[in-house]
């Protein structure tokens, strides 16, 4: 089954609350800035993430088969990027090894151990609850 709007968003949220939590905490003491600086990126992200996921819906609707090649998932991590960084503007270097390093664990999740515990998760459309 496809994963549908709704389990996206619900699958966004859940691995950036875990994994982007727990990659921020161990990130943190490396990178430059206080550690609520590096969550409110986690925010913004998660927050945005929200409405990327509206417009990959309807850009989805003019493919045949509703859905994103896996590659497309990892390469949609430069448009918001771009996005967080513009909106919020932190430190370049430190924002884009956080960033990167966040983004790689979630889609490294979403595309391969996320199956393993929630095993209704792809018959479900993606949806946890």
């Amino acid at each position: 089954m496809l994963p549908l709007l709704s389990g996206r968003i619900q699958t966004r949220l859940f691995l950036l609350a875990l994994a982007g939590s727990l990659v921020t905490l161990l990130l943190a003491p490396l990178l430059p800035g206080p550690v609520k600086d590096h969550f409110l990126v986690l925010g913004a992200v998660a927050l945005f993430g929200v409405g990327w996921e509206l417009v990959y819906h309807l850009l989805m609707q003019f493919r045949w088969e509703k859905d994103w090649p896996t590659l497309f998932g990892l390469v949609t991590a430069v448009p918001e990027g771009l996005v967080v960084w513009l909106a919020l503007r932190p430190e370049p270097l430190a924002f884009c090894l956080h960033f990167g390093a966040v983004w790689l664990a979630v889609w490294l999740l979403a595309n391969g151990p996320m199956r393993v515990p929630f095993l209704r998760w792809r018959f479900r459309g993606g949806r946890l609850l």
